[in-house]
């Protein structure tokens, strides 16, 4: 039996989910939590397969509860289930560790396939997730910043000036001008203040 753990704040959508796979021989719903705190205790206290995650909730949000049992519990599959779809979602969500991301709107059946490919390993994406991940890899700034250049965005985002900065790193000026540009490349922005706009909706900033 796959364990599937139902993480969403909204009570009628846990009901309906619980009821959704109530009819399957080889899914059980064996506990469900209404934020991500809880889903994380839920998860490893049942030991979850599989868990069935929304975005959007009061507390820590399904993309930290993500993180999180990437950590704690990285035998539970995370399979995010969400009525958003946007770029800033999204990635934010597989760059956490989720295994799949499914809309609310999806069939019956279809959730039901995507929680047993979720439990054996297998990716799931809806068709519109799957356009977003498209545009991200074909986007010239979609590379991954380097620790260095994590380091010099993060003195940025906390008000350092690019000799502050070089001076809290022990290199040159010119170095920090340097990797700045290549920050901005990478994150397909322009100047400083967008840099650490968008370093903050990726989740690369703290």
């Amino acid at each position: 039996m796959i364990r599937l753990v139902v993480v969403d704040d909204h009570p009628i959508v846990r009901g309906g989910l619980r009821d959704t796979f109530a009819g399957a021989e080889d899914i059980v719903v064996v506990g469900e939590a209404g934020d991500g705190a809880e889903g994380i205790e839920r998860a490893k206290l049942l030991a979850a397969d599989v868990v069935l995650m929304d975005i959007r909730m009061p507390g820590m949000d399904g993309v930290a509860a993500t993180a999180a049992l990437r950590e704690c519990a990285p035998s539970a599959r995370v399979l995010i289930l969400t009525t958003f779809d946007s770029e800033s979602d999204v990635l934010p969500a597989i760059e956490a560790g989720a295994i799949g991301y499914l809309l609310k709107d999806a069939l019956p059946d279809e959730l039901m396939r995507a929680v047993r490919a979720a439990a054996r390993g297998e990716s799931v994406l809806a068709p519109s997730v799957t356009q977003h991940l498209m545009e991200q890899v074909r986007r010239p700034g979609a590379r991954t910043l380097t620790d260095r250049e994590k380091e010099v965005l993060q003195l940025v985002a906390d008000g350092s000036s690019n000799r502050e900065a070089a001076t809290a790193l022990f290199i040159g000026e010119a170095s920090i001008k340097t990797h700045l540009q290549h920050i901005y490349d990478k994150l397909g922005v322009r100047d400083r203040a967008s840099a650490v706009a968008e370093g903050y909706r990726r989740r690369l900033l703290t």
